[in-house]
């Protein structure tokens, strides 16, 4: 009992040692708020790569592909098809891309990807990330009447991003009113099929052969990555410099040997943000039956359409790398690859985990500067009490009584650092936006600028194992900091500490 009553005389009545539990407090604080922080992006960033890339990804190693996605996938469902979910046939190509804006033609760098539009939103999280509210809507809700359950996006969901004003037009109304205000007819605007749904759609499409109207006809569609034909401005608005409804023209290599540089004309219908500038800045999506054709790809003789990959969606609880072992076990390995949407970005998940360990590394020597306040505080203690403790040891207090008493005394240092410090992380984390929005009014800068980060607000996870590690650390280094001090007193004797008496 007098060990305990004597630990909360210290605690009460040694205001030296608040310093020590001061600096526990923000370094818990510190370390939770950090982590919670990282874990939300890191979800965030992980989610979005799945999201394009599927479970699975089935490759053939030649850019001109290989023939029959319809047997290959059969070969697929025949060597595991009990644990998947849903397959999609794509065909991909590197182009330039051009248009013209103000008189200047503007070209660019992309990555072509040939979808095919009723099975690739099964897979990917495609048909959440349009930006047209129609066809977003659409595709969303055809996911939920098929039972697929669609990936959730804790912290920023693209559902919930801001409306856009020019994304108000599909692509066949903005091409019709625009040609009803161009050339002053009016019954184009009666003429005109109404906007459509699926983002390929192609209203009034030219036949093969025939002279291209472009009042009353429109390209094939192809779906742009956000970043291809929009910029933001300081305020974070996005200003577009083509539009749903505008052409474009692709340039691409043709299939076979030697690839001939080849072109085509496309008519924007809709954009394409997954909020990652890897995907947003370079992916061009068009439908996998006009890359093929453009392209070359159908065998004229048996009518066989060539593809590049197959994305592969897992059953749910399924382990893709056992997929992807099953698969790869049943193909050629010099024709094909197969990797998991890890592998494929295993390099940046891999920077993403190692800054976040040297992260917590840094921040946990905060808790211990305060572990080294606290053995120095016990040594100025043991000094200044060794009368006293000469007292008690003659008056029958075991060492091991008196040990106790600095060991307790630094464990309550700990307990009351470690929560009072996850509690303020926990508060922080929860108001993280609102402090955000105060700092960013008090300072007149933003904290976290969306238009830099692509988030709506700073995503954040607690995930309780790290919590319960941080604050079982600091009260750890806490206890030990304490045992040094504490062996000391211990080892006094009862007549060498009151000689002087």
């Amino acid at each position: 009992m007098y060990k305990l009553l004597l630990c909360l005389r210290y605690l009460r009545t040694r205001w030296i040692a608040l310093a020590s539990i001061v600096s526990v407090t923000l370094g818990v604080a510190t370390m939770i708020v950090v982590n919670s922080v990282m874990a939300g992006f890191t979800h965030e960033m992980q989610d979005r790569i799945h999201g394009i890339l599927s479970d699975l990804v089935f490759e053939a190693r030649s850019l001109d592909g290989v023939p029959d996605a319809p047997a290959h996938m059969a070969k697929i469902r025949a060597a595991a098809g009990d644990m998947i979910e849903g397959m999609s046939p794509t065909a991909h190509v590197p182009a330039m891309l051009g248009f013209t804006v103000g008189g200047q033609r503007v070209t660019k760098q992309v990555n072509v990807i040939g979808v095919d539009p009723t099975t690739y939103s099964t897979v990917s999280d495609f048909g959440r990330y349009l930006q047209h509210p129609e066809n977003r809507t659409s595709l969303d809700f055809e996911l939920k009447e098929s039972g697929y359950d669609t990936h959730d996006h804790q912290a920023d969901d693209p559902l919930a991003t801001p409306e856009r004003e020019q994304m108000g037009f599909a692509g066949w109304e903005y091409r019709r009113r625009k040609a009803y205000w161009t050339k002053k007819e009016a019954e184009l605007a009666t003429e005109a099929g109404p906007a459509v749904n699926d983002p390929f759609a192609a209203n009034g499409q030219a036949e093969e052969g025939a002279t291209f109207d472009p009042a009353k006809q429109q390209h094939p569609g192809v779906v742009l990555g956000i970043a291809i034909g929009s910029y933001r401005d300081h305020a974070g608005a996005d200003r577009f410099l083509v539009v749903p409804g505008d052409d474009i023209e692709i340039t691409y290599p043709s299939a076979g040997v030697p690839p001939k540089p080849l072109s085509a004309h496309f008519t924007v219908v809709d954009y394409y943000e997954s909020k990652m500038n890897e995907y947003d800045g370079t992916f061009v999506f068009v439908p996998i039956e006009t890359m093929q054709q453009l392209r070359g790809m159908i065998d004229p003789s048996t009518g066989v359409a060539n593809f590049n990959s197959i994305q592969i969606r897992c059953k749910e609880g399924v382990d893709p790398a056992v997929v992807r072992d099953t698969i790869a076990a049943a193909f050629d390995p010099q024709r094909y690859v197969v990797s998991t949407w890890r592998d494929k970005q295993g390099a940046l998940l891999a920077a993403v985990q190692m800054e976040t360990a040297v992260l917590n590394v840094l921040l946990f020597m905060i808790i211990a500067v305060a572990g080294f306040g606290i053995l120095a505080t016990f040594y100025m203690i043991v000094v200044e009490k060794t009368r006293d403790i000469g007292v008690m040891k003659s008056l029958g207090a075991s060492s091991l009584g008196v040990m106790g008493i600095f060991v307790g005394y630094g464990l309550a240092l700990g307990v009351v650092g470690a929560g009072a410090g996850m509690l303020g992380g926990l508060v922080f984390v929860d108001h993280i936006n609102e402090i955000a929005d105060v700092l960013g009014r008090i300072t007149g800068q933003p904290v976290f600028d969306p238009s830099v980060y692509y988030f709506q607000k700073i995503p954040t996870i607690v995930d309780p194992f790290t919590v319960a590690w941080v604050v079982g650390g600091a009260m750890a280094i806490a206890v030990l900091a304490s045992v040094a001090p504490a062996f000391r007193a211990a080892m006094l004797r009862p007549v060498e500490a009151l000689r002087w008496e």
